[in-house]
């Protein structure tokens, strides 16, 4: 067998001698004891680590309930926006039917309206014998205006369409006489 190399430490291939050595200094109640140290400490890392999972789950649950929370109030929000939105809109439709309801109804009254004051400034006018004469009067300076206006408005198309008839005429007459003479010249 090989001798140990460096002091300390043993040889590459240990003989049986100090296996048995190493291995019975230690008693069975001894290596009990250890057994149960390293479960101890094996079970307080497992408890460790499980303790850090369980605080670690609890922080995102946490979070995440943060976070729902969060959304739930910005959904409550918006569902509140929108409902408003919503009422304000049937406000708007329903002042608008109203508006048209109201429309129906005055512009009839508006026009019995307009329709008697005319009636009663005529009546005004009329049974004034001053303010029927000038009414009266007007009247006929206005007629007379568009007289006027209609005569001379027929007297320039008149006048147009005996200057076309010339102009034709003239036309015709030169075709005619252009035809005599090329009858003439031919015969």
């Amino acid at each position: 067998m090989c001798a140990s190399l460096t002091p300390g430490y043993a040889s590459a291939e240990p003989n049986q001698e100090e296996e048995t050595r190493h291995m019975a200094t230690q008693t069975r109640t001894q290596r009990q004891a250890a057994a149960k140290k390293a479960a101890a400490t094996r079970k307080r890392n497992s408890a460790k680590e499980s303790g850090r999972r369980a605080s670690a789950s609890a922080r995102r649950t946490q979070r995440s309930a943060a976070s729902t929370a969060r959304s739930a109030q910005r959904t409550a929000t918006d569902a509140a926006r929108s409902a408003a939105r919503r009422t304000d809109a049937e406000a708007t439709r329903l002042e608008a039917l109203g508006r048209q309801a109201e429309r129906t109804v005055l512009i009839p009254i508006g026009a019995a309206l307009e329709a008697w004051d005319r009636v009663a400034e005529t009546a005004r006018t009329y049974s004034n014998r001053r303010r029927a004469a000038q009414r009266l009067n007007r009247l006929e300076r206005r007629g007379a205006t568009a007289l006027r206006r209609g005569r001379r408005s027929v007297q320039r198309e008149a006048e147009q369409v005996r200057r076309d008839v010339d102009r034709n005429a003239n036309d015709l007459q030169s075709e005619a006489e252009k035809a005599v003479e090329r009858i003439r010249s031919i015969a």
